[in-house]
């Protein structure tokens, strides 16, 4: 399959679309670029948990169906996708840290796990949909801390909470497939992507929200575990590959399973050298580096292997590491300089279109 810029904005002309955790950052991001591409679009989440959010700056609420609803309540749920009528759905409404997880373990996998089915089962008892894209993560496979990237066959596993609710997630998704959802000529597919960055997140636990926070307030950014290695990307490498995904299932089942995102396996990065990008596109900020002790254990080495997506779908990375750090950092500060984060999103998604390959 040839290379592709992206989707097709074409495809997404008028298209009923449900996107579950649209209030989150990726879900926000997602939400926008379909409403640009003249996607209808209805969203199911809860409220936002951090001021601000991207979903507010926005003003997501006066351009999207919402509906403030937790996909821990089956009814609650399923009256929503009855009363949208979606034709694809992508679903990301999740608790998505890890240190949250180990915080609050029941609740991530209700949310992680029981969500995930109730979301199916109302797509299921729902009608209409023909393509379902479940967006889980990269921390989904048995981590054996060893250097080489994980593959889509590879076992699936989880030391933490989140870890393990999102395993448990893709289990779910591969039994409603098989059990319901084929059947009834719904296609199904899971999206495990890489570590995201990307302007608009505010999130706590993660890093460069946290860098953000400490150096705009002239605060010391302190980093627990420098040299753990993660597939960094942009927020809209993935985005792109759901939406790529979801055209692809659009026409049929063939495309149904699970599918990595992230970036080449060598631009995959320790955490320091993440953070040292960043403070040289931020212009400025103090660093404390611990020696990777504090703290609950969190996996030292990851990284995905993306052969998949580059051949089945015709997708792969435009954005190095350096080119998506810098962007990002470029948004907080054209943001705290007055630019809507509107036009940021905007303009973000148009160089993305543009890129080619990286």
């Amino acid at each position: 399959m040839s290379i592709t810029n992206g989707p097709r904005p074409e495809f997404w002309q008028r298209k009923r679309v449900l996107v579950t955790g649209h209030t989150g950052f990726k879900g926000a991001w997602l939400a926008h670029w379909l409403r640009d591409m003249g996607a209808d679009v209805t969203g199911l989440a809860l409220a936002p948990r951090q001021s601000p959010s991207l979903h507010a700056l926005l003003g997501a609420p006066a351009c999207v169906g919402h509906n403030v609803c937790d996909v821990r309540d089956s009814a609650a749920t399923l009256e929503v996708v009855r009363t949208a009528r979606p034709e694809v759905v992508f679903h990301l409404a999740a608790q998505a840290l890890v240190r949250q997880g180990y915080i609050e373990p029941l609740e991530t996998f209700a949310a992680n796990v029981q969500g995930t089915a109730n979301l199916l089962e109302a797509v299921r008892h729902a009608g209409g949909v023909r393509a379902v894209v479940v967006i889980t993560t990269d921390k989904v496979y048995r981590n054996l801390e060893q250097p080489f990237p994980y593959r889509e066959t590879d076992a699936l596993g989880g030391h933490d909470p989140y870890s393990a609710s999102k395993a448990a997630a893709e289990i779910v998704v591969s039994s409603y497939r098989d059990s319901f959802l084929s059947p009834l000529g719904v296609s199904l597919a899971s999206a495990r992507a890489g570590n995201v960055i990307g302007g608009g997140d505010w999130s706590d636990f993660r890093l460069i929200p946290d860098a953000v926070r400490a150096w705009s307030t002239g605060q010391p950014l302190s980093i627990r575990r420098p040299q753990a290695v993660r597939p960094w990307q942009h927020v809209l490498e993935p985005l792109a590959g759901y939406l790529r995904l979801a055209e692809s299932l659009w026409n049929g089942p063939a495309h149904a399973g699970a599918y990595n995102f992230g970036p080449e396996t060598h631009e995959a990065a320790t955490v320091e050298r993440v953070v040292r990008l960043a403070r040289d596109a931020y212009g400025r900020g103090e660093i404390i580096w611990g020696d990777g002790t504090e703290g609950p254990h969190e996996a030292g080495w990851l990284a995905l292997e993306i052969t998949k997506a580059r051949n089945d779908l015709g997708i792969r990375p435009r954005w190095p590491l350096a080119e998506g750090v810098r962007r990002t950092m470029d948004w907080y500060r054209q943001l705290g300089e007055g630019v809507s984060a509107e036009a940021l999103c905007r303009a973000d998604i148009k160089a993305f279109n543009a890129a080619g390959p990286a």
